[in-house]
Formats: structure tokens, sequence, C-alpha cells
């Protein structure tokens, strides 16, 4: 075993990567702060939260000495990856991440789960694929382009310090984490 060398860590992947999972089995590890950016941009009845808003959440949410966080939002990545020691990748084939996301989003309905604020899971909502709001429709119009963009947003001079960790099955994650003290 290993001892963990992170006080900041961001967790990056497409929509039902499993994110969130991640990042709070490490939080509560390590005793990190868990912070889930989709729980600082949405609002109720599933409004965005203001652009000035979101990155107000995201600055004092960061200030901390220790987090883990689990997101992608472009227009706060200049505020956590540069504050953040290591970036977590969850670079999974798209076939486990869309059956990841059907389940999830068949539990989070079915078992009626608040996720923020006052905002639940609307199941069918996701199988309109030609509806912005369908997460599927969103895994697909995002999916290749973070396999293109990941490594060259890692690659910039601003993000240099971070330690890029890949992981392209979830039991590599599992065995990852499972081998650190």
């Amino acid at each position: 075993m290993s001892a963990f060398p992170y006080k900041r860590i961001v967790i990056i992947g497409v929509t039902s990567s499993g994110k969130s999972t991640l990042a709070e089995k490490i939080a509560k590890r390590f005793d990190l702060d868990f912070i889930e950016l989709d729980a600082l941009h949405w609002e109720p009845n599933w409004q965005e939260a203001p652009l000035e808003t979101f990155r107000e959440r995201v600055r004092a949410a960061t200030q901390a000495e220790r987090w883990c966080v689990a997101g992608n939002y472009s227009v706060v990545r200049d505020l956590v990856w540069s504050r953040a020691q290591a970036l977590i990748w969850l670079n999974y084939p798209l076939w486990l991440v869309l059956r990841q996301l059907v389940s999830r989003t068949y539990r989070r309905w079915r078992t009626k789960e608040l996720l923020w604020g006052t905002n639940y899971d609307l199941f069918w909502r996701h199988f309109k694929l030609w509806s912005k709001d369908s997460l599927i429709h969103w895994l697909f119009k995002t999916y290749w382009r973070r396999k293109r963009e990941t490594p060259q947003l890692a690659a910039l001079p601003e993000y240099q310090h971070l330690e890029l960790i890949r992981f392209d099955h979830p039991q590599e994650a599992d065995r990852w984490l499972e081998s650190l003290s």
C-alpha cells in the first residue's frame, strides 16, 4: 500500500461515468471535503445558477485546504484545476457509461431520489434523444469531444502542475483506490 499524496483532487468524465461516486469514496476515506459541482450549479426546478453565482459558490468551496471535486464544468475549470494537485479522468467505454446512465436514471426515478435543491430525475425525459434536456443526448454530444479535449487541456501550461491519473474501466479505479493507505 502507498500513502495518499493529494489534498486537492478533481475527478472528470462524461455524464454518469461515476465522478461523484468515486469523489465521495475518496473524500470519506482520506478526510477531504466532497464538492459536487452539480450541487453548486443546479437551482430548484432544474434552473441553472447564474454564472457569477456558480463561480462564487465554486470559489468558496475550493478555498478549503483539502477537497475532492466531482465535475467537468468548463466555466469553473480555471478555479478548480488551478488549485488541484491531481486530475482523475474516468475515460470509460461508451457502452458502459450508457448502461450506467440508464440504470442510475431509472433508480433515481423509481426511488424518487432528491438530487439537488428540489430536483428529481425525470426518467422518460432522457429518452427524448432530440431534446437538450436528455442526458443520453448530452452523453452522445460530449463523449468523443471529451476524449479528444481532456489530454489537450491537461497538457496546457497552466495545468502542468496536475498529475493526470486516467482510468479506462471502473475496476482500474477500484484497484487504485484499494492500493492506497
